[in-house]
């Protein structure tokens, strides 16, 4: 990772850009879409209070800061100001709400204080003793490796289950629940990175050459199999070529966040742990791109199971977990994911 990368300069060039390009893009897609700006302010600066909360956690060494007692408050304000900030004229103000959102923000991030460490220690002392006595971060036993299950298992049963359906209603014709999930991301990355310590899995929004190179290239042996499959299921249906500037906006939204958080939690989180509990790379290779597969049986709604779905999202996640591998980051898969996303949206339905 390069210094800018993890350094307080970086992450402000980083933070003032994005606040200026967010801006200005929230400014056109409202224009576009006939809402009046003045309507629309307080969801963009609830998007603008949010960036800052998801972007810290690309800097290694701005996240670190944030480990220990203070992480629960940090990610109690990332999922509390952007809500408050949308009540100021959007969307109807409830304390129910924020009492849902705090809960879920507090059960996050102290799923690791209160569950016990291999240790017996809040996980984010046990990683600092387990460094110093030279232990693995293995997990640690039957009960640990439940623990990792549950928690993950959150992740799909809040974003899948319509957790922030209610929370942030529609708003002049848009859906508003993407600003719960992405407020959502960021306490269970950082939650997953500062308390349960996982490995080093390369999250970040700037890939290497090298880290490009394998993620095209796996794009590329991916379209002619994902491609005829895809047909022959009649999963997809060629139209015209979109606008280019839905083709960039497509894969830089997957490429810095959908796709890779989902890179993160299958290929950086799930897939490591099979291999650490199977000692089997090709298994967990193959477990998680089921895993990843099943978890798109709902994907454009009915009719459930959506099987054909399913199959083209577990084989797209094989080539994506073999990225990672080959890379030994999941900014490679990312990228596979992001060009296989902007193709589809771009030329098929």
């Amino acid at each position: 990772m390069s210094a800018m990368n993890n350094s307080p300069g970086g992450f402000r060039a980083a933070l003032g850009i994005g606040w200026a390009a967010l801006g200005a893009a929230g400014v056109l897609y409202v224009r576009a879409r006939g809402i009046p700006v003045p309507a629309a302010l307080p969801v963009i600066a609830a998007f603008l209070i949010a960036y800052p909360f998801y972007l810290v956690t690309g800097f290694p060494a701005m996240r670190e800061r944030l480990a220990g007692p203070r992480l629960k408050w940090f990610l109690l304000a990332a999922a509390l100001l952007p809500y408050l900030v949308c009540c100021c004229g959007a969307i109807e103000f409830h304390w129910y709400n924020v009492v849902r959102l705090a809960a879920l923000a507090l059960t996050i991030s102290l799923w690791y204080v209160v569950l016990p460490s291999g240790t017996g220690l809040p996980a984010y002392q046990a990683h600092s003793t387990d460094r110093k006595n030279g232990a693995s971060d293995r997990p640690g036993g039957l009960s640990h490796a439940l623990a990792d299950l549950l928690f993950l298992a959150i992740i799909p049963a809040v974003v899948l289950g319509g957790y922030f359906d209610s929370i942030y209603p529609p708003y002049m014709g848009q859906k508003l629940n993407v600003l719960g999930h992405v407020t959502f991301l960021p306490v269970v990355v950082l939650v997953l990175m500062l308390e349960r310590r996982v490995r080093e899995t390369g999250y970040g929004f700037a890939p290497t050459l090298r880290e490009w190179r394998i993620g095209a290239l796996h794009y590329l042996y991916f379209l002619p199999i994902g491609g005829s499959l895809a047909f022959l299921l009649h999963a997809v249906k060629p139209h015209e070529p979109a606008a280019l500037w839905k083709i960039a906006a497509t894969f830089l939204a997957f490429l810095w966040v959908i796709g890779l958080s989902e890179e993160f939690f299958f290929r950086g989180v799930l897939q490591q742990w099979i291999e650490d509990w199977t000692r089997n790379r090709a298994a967990a290779l193959a477990i998680a791109s089921v895993v990843f597969g099943l978890v798109h049986l709902g994907f454009r709604g009915f009719p459930f199971p959506n099987w054909r779905w399913a199959l083209l999202a577990g084989v797209m996640g094989w080539f994506c977990g073999r990225a990672r591998n080959q890379a030994g980051s999941i900014r490679a898969s990312a990228v596979t994911h992001a060009l296989v996303v902007a193709t589809w949206r771009a030329f098929l339905g």
